[in-house]
């Protein structure tokens, strides 16, 4: 059982003083976010402040970052000034699916496939699919989409030009975050019991490798992670597997007493001298592999976790989320470090940056803490359960919650201001 985090520091609670001013047509979310509203430091014109976006629509997923703009899909894609929250473009199209990548957003409203210029918003090309797009991914000049029905086809991202497609692809496993996976020109997919890895401009097999169907995967999906050390990490039912990227041998294997629902995450020299394999099961199990063999390094029990994100590995630390517990492991010893307990299970999966981590909750809060001790930092009450996961860049943290909004908080001090510029 890991240890209790240190109770949080005083007068961290962020809110929202007072209503900022709609934009772009829209409403400002009303009302004090949370009890005992702090005063916001007024905007300066050569500084910034956190700002919230509210949208008329239901906003879902993940925020996306690029540049100046952040990307939110709320129906339609919505693009918004990073330093003002005023939004710049929204697509014409519902979006239930969306990938920015090499300048343009990609996106499909299921049956349509399109291309915008990710500054301007103008349309690029849109083509009919045929069938329901699930899942999205676009890198290197490529789109690669799944389609309803155990479709797979790959895209040029330029002009929409079809470049591939085979069919009979995980037809029991067609969700968003069990499609298809895309990394570095390598497509890999699950088709008739066998693990394929595919050009991603060509659709030509590299390798193939037998992995069982659902039933041998324990009903659940395949979940890939291709690292930098030349090796693909895949968990399938009770199975941890690290296979060639060249060739698909297999390097070693691992079995488990209970089902990973989860990818592997590969983090070099972390558990000993050549990298370190992390996951957890369903049951809440957290283990840490050594990467060169498979060995179990060493195994902890947290509490159940239905959660398909991968642990988080940061300064040598392991932070999983399960159930309503945050659980902070040394990442070489498996020795507990802290658990702080949200009022609610954990959304997505948490971002560290600068010493700090934030994570959602369907408690509709927002929280930061420290990362070596778990002490919050602060925390902010939406008016709704958050969506996705939260994203930092630059020293501000994005989120979208049920409440319609977007937000933009200082990484630091919530609703405060710590940035000057």
């Amino acid at each position: 059982m890991a240890v209790k985090a240190p109770p949080p520091e005083a007068g961290l609670v962020a809110s929202w003083s007072r209503p900022r001013p709609g934009v772009n047509g829209t409403e400002p979310a009303v009302g004090p976010a949370v009890p005992a509203p702090q005063p916001v430091p007024a905007e300066t014109a050569a500084g910034w402040r956190p700002w919230r976006f509210r949208m008329s629509n239901d906003v879902w997923g993940t925020p996306s970052v690029a540049g100046d703009l952040v990307y939110v899909t709320s129906f339609e894609v919505h693009a918004l000034d990073v330093g003002t929250g005023r939004r710049r473009f929204k697509t014409r199209d519902v979006a239930w699916s969306m990938a920015v990548a090499d300048g343009r957003i990609h996106a499909s409203d299921g049956p349509t496939l399109f291309a915008l210029d990710a500054r301007e918003g103008a349309d690029q090309w849109r083509l009919n699919t045929d069938a329901w797009v699930y899942s999205l991914k676009a890198e290197r000049g490529t789109v690669v989409t799944g389609t309803r029905g155990g479709g797979v086809q790959g895209w040029e991202a330029a002009n929409g030009q079809k470049l591939w497609e085979i069919a009979g692809c995980q037809t029991d496993f067609e969700s968003p975050e069990a499609g298809p996976a895309l990394h570095e020109g390598t497509v890999y997919v699950w088709q008739e019991g066998r693990l394929r890895a595919l050009d991603a401009r060509t659709g030509d097999e590299r390798w193939a490798f037998p992995i069982g169907d659902a039933a041998s995967c324990g009903g659940v999906p395949v979940r890939v992670a291709q690292a930098n050390d030349g090796f693909v990490y895949l968990s399938a039912g009770t199975r941890v597997m690290a296979l060639d990227v060249a060739t698909g041998r297999v390097r070693w294997h691992f079995e488990a007493p209970a089902v990973f629902l989860c990818p592997p995450t590969f983090v070099p020299g972390a558990a000993v001298t050549g990298g370190g394999v992390y996951l957890a099961d369903y049951l809440g199990t957290v283990y840490a592999l050594d990467a060169a063999d498979g060995r179990d390094r060493w195994r902890i029990a947290t509490e159940a976790r239905a959660s398909v994100e991968p642990v988080l590995v940061a300064g040598g630390h392991v932070h999983v989320g399960s159930g309503k517990g945050l659980y902070t492991l040394d990442a070489v010893t498996g020795t507990p470090k802290w658990r702080f307990q949200a009022g609610g299970d954990i959304v997505g999966a948490p971002a560290v940056a600068e010493g700090r981590i934030h994570f959602g909750s369907t408690d509709h809060l927002l929280y930061t803490l420290k990362a070596d001790d778990g002490r919050l930092r602060w925390k902010l009450a939406t008016g709704g359960e958050i969506t996705g996961s939260p994203v930092v860049r630059d020293g501000v943290v994005y989120a979208c919650s049920k409440d319609r909004c977007v937000y933009a908080l200082d990484a630091e001090k919530g609703t405060g201001t710590a940035r000057t510029n």
